[in-house]
């Protein structure tokens, strides 16, 4: 978790909901909802990522063997 963040419980965020909500589109600072004492939600600030799909994905196949083998008919399995 990041340091700009205050935790707030869900009963007090449900009541100032919209004062919080202000308070991180202003400072942009994250509010962490606990429930019973347990970090459960983040609000954050949106931050859009302009990337194409293919830029996103890039270094997320962190292995693939054999791309190019062929797929036996036994290897497939079928939901029924």
């Amino acid at each position: 978790m990041s340091m700009d963040h205050e935790l707030v419980s869900k009963t007090h965020f449900k009541a100032k909901a919209l004062e919080f909500l202000r308070r991180v589109e202003t400072s942009g600072e994250s509010v962490i909802v606990t429930d019973k004492g347990q970090p459960t939600i983040e609000v954050r600030r949106y931050r859009a990522d302009k990337r194409s799909p293919v830029e996103r994905l890039r270094g997320s196949v962190i292995e693939f063997h054999a791309p190019t083998a062929s797929v036996a008919e036994d290897d497939w399995e079928a939901l029924v």
